[in-house]
C-alpha cells in the first residue's frame, strides 16, 4: 500500500509538469490553430535560463525562475510577431515547418551557448520529509503545489479579467472577436507570452529532479501532444486532466510493469482512448 501511495505521489508530480507544458501548447493551438512544435525548445530554454541565473549570477531560485518566465515569454511574443503572424494566411503546412525549424534552431543555439553536456540544477528545496511513513522531497511537493497554484491563477485570469475574456472570445471565433473590436494581434502575442511562461515555469520546477540538456524538450513535447490529443485539441480542462492521467499511468506502469516501458505508455493510452472517443476526452467538436 505504501508503494502505491508513493507512486501516486510521483504520478502527481510528473502529471503536474506535463499539465503545465500541455496547457501552454493547447492555448496556442486552441486560439491560433498552430501545433507549435517549438514549444519543447521553449521548455528547454526555460531550464537553461533558470540554471544560468543561479550558477552565473548566484540569484535566488525564485528570482531566476521569474527571469526565465519573462525571457521565454518575450521570446514567445517575438515568435508570434515575426514568424507565425507572417504565415497566418499561408497554407497550414507552412507554420508546422516553421515551428520545426525554430525547434532545431533553438536547440543548436543552446548547444552552442551551453554545450551538449548534461547539467544538474540544485534547489534550495532538496530536503527529504517524512509524512505518515512516506518519504517525499520538498522539491516534488513544490512542483505539485506550484503547478496547481499556476492553474488556478490561469483559470481566474481567463475567467475574471478582460484580457482573459478576449483570449476565450478569440478561441471561439477569431472573426467574431475582430468584429467586436478585439485586437487579434495583441491577443495572439499575449497567448504566446503565456504559453512561453508556462513552459518556463514547468522546466524550472522540473529541472532540479531531472537534468538540463539541449534535447530535454523532445520527449516532453511528444507527450504534451499526446496529452492535448487525449484531452481534446484546444481544451484547457483536457490538457490538465490528460497530463495527470499520463503522469499516474507512467508512474504506476514503471512500478508494476517495467521502467523500460514507461515512455511507451503515453502512446498506448493515446490509442486506447482515441479508439473509444476519437475526438478526445473533452473535445467539443471536430477541428
Amino acid at each position: 500500500m505504501e508503494i502505491l501511495i508513493q507512486q501516486l505521489f510521483n504520478g502527481l508530480t510528473i502529471g503536474s509538469v506535463y499539465s503545465l507544458v500541455a496547457l501552454g501548447l493547447t492555448l496556442v493551438y486552441g486560439i491560433l490553430h498552430i501545433p507549435n512544435f517549438a514549444h519543447g525548445a521553449l521548455y528547454m530554454l526555460g531550464g537553461y535560463i533558470t540554471l544560468s541565473m543561479m550558477t552565473l549570477y548566484g540569484v535566488n531560485y525564485w528570482i531566476a525562475m521569474f527571469v526565465s518566465i519573462i525571457v521565454v515569454g518575450l521570446l514567445g511574443v517575438l515568435l508570434e510577431r515575426f514568424v507565425f503572424r507572417l504565415l497566418r494566411e499561408a497554407p497550414p503546412l507552412h507554420d508546422k515547418i516553421a515551428a520545426i525549424g525554430i525547434l532545431l534552431f533553438l536547440e543548436a543555439f543552446a548547444q552552442f551557448v551551453w554545450g551538449a553536456d548534461f547539467h544538474t540544477m540544485t534547489s534550495p528545496y532538496g530536503q527529504v520529509v517524512n509524512i505518515m511513513g512516506l518519504t517525499f522531497t520538498l522539491q516534488r511537493l513544490l512542483i505539485i503545489v506550484s503547478a496547481i497554484a499556476v492553474m488556478v491563477l490561469l483559470y481566474l485570469f481567463l475567467k475574471k479579467t478582460y484580457a482573459g475574456s478576449t483570449i476565450i472570445a478569440m478561441s471561439q471565433s477569431r472573426e467574431g472577436a475582430s468584429l467586436v473590436g478585439i485586437n487579434i494581434n495583441k491577443v495572439a502575442m499575449l497567448t504566446f507570452m503565456i504559453s512561453g511562461g508556462l513552459a518556463a515555469i514547468a522546466s524550472s520546477l522540473a529541472s532540479p529532479i531531472n537534468l538540463v540538456f539541449p534535447g530535454m524538450g523532445h520527449l516532453v513535447i511528444l507527450k504534451a501532444f499526446v496529452i492535448i490529443i487525449l484531452g481534446g485539441m484546444g481544451s484547457i480542462p483536457g490538457a490538465i486532466v490528460g497530463g495527470y492521467i499520463l503522469g499516474f499511468s507512467e508512474s504506476l506502469g514503471a512500478t508494476y510493469i517495467s521502467n523500460d516501458y514507461k515512455d511507451i505508455i503515453a502512446f498506448i493510452l493515446l490509442v486506447v482512448i482515441l479508439t473509444m472517443k476519437p475526438t478526445g476526452l473533452f473535445a467539443k467538436g471536430e477541428r
